[in-house]
């Protein structure tokens, strides 16, 4: 089976910079790979990358059997990025903002069962996003990530701006969608938060992944 991400040489420029300098990776159907490595590696771009937001100028780069040198836009219904910003629209309420991305991703997911994972309380579900709190912003992001129904989750820091059950409630949420086959590559600086809910890691330094290391979960 080909791997859900494969990556050769891939190279993005931002500018004039190579975000990515020529990265190699390959991640399997159900894995959950951890990123790693100081500001500026290259982590956030590799995500957006293999979302199809990023063109990948040189190399290969295939992503659930798209090619995004060809056309990075057919990947984009198939994949959920949580990122540093929520993608949310401030004048639509939660459910609006939910209903939406479902019917962008054309997927029969419940955007009510959606809000229920996420733990998106019924009282702000009518109230619009400009008006949340960034804890409720962050459940409302967790909410279209789980409506989308995608095959590869890619998530940029996603502890961050949950308070502890938010942080907990996303664990379960990561280990629940890897028993079902759904591929995570997820980016982060809390190690000791990530990596029990990892099958390896990479670090990425300069544009590259520099290495690679099983986790021990004993």
């Amino acid at each position: 089976m080909d791997p859900v991400v494969h990556l050769r040489a891939a190279v993005c420029v931002l500018g004039r910079f190579p975000a990515l300098a020529g990265i190699d990776l390959d991640v399997e159907a159900g894995e959950v790979v951890l990123l790693r490595g100081p500001n500026g590696a290259g982590k956030t771009t590799l995500l957006r990358a293999v979302a199809g937001l990023v063109p990948v100028v040189r190399g290969e780069a295939v992503v659930l059997g798209h090619d995004l040198r060809r056309d990075r836009r057919k990947v984009r219904r198939h994949v959920a990025l949580l990122g540093h910003t929520t993608g949310l629209y401030d004048d639509l309420t939660v459910d609006e903002n939910v209903r939406f991305w479902a019917r962008a991703a054309r997927t029969t997911s419940d955007p009510v069962e959606a809000q229920d994972r996420a733990g998106v309380q019924a009282r702000i579900r009518g109230v619009a996003v400009g008006r949340l709190s960034a804890g409720q912003r962050r459940r409302a992001s967790l909410a279209v990530l789980l409506v989308r129904d995608a095959r590869l989750w890619l998530l940029d820091e996603p502890h961050a701006g949950l308070d502890a059950p938010g942080r907990d409630l996303l664990d379960d949420l990561v280990r629940s969608a890897a028993a079902q086959g759904t591929t995570v590559l997820l980016a982060s600086h809390e190690l000791e938060r990530a990596t029990p809910l990892v099958d390896r890691e990479v670090v990425v330094v300069g544009g590259h992944a520099e290495a690679e290391a099983t986790v021990d979960v004993a």
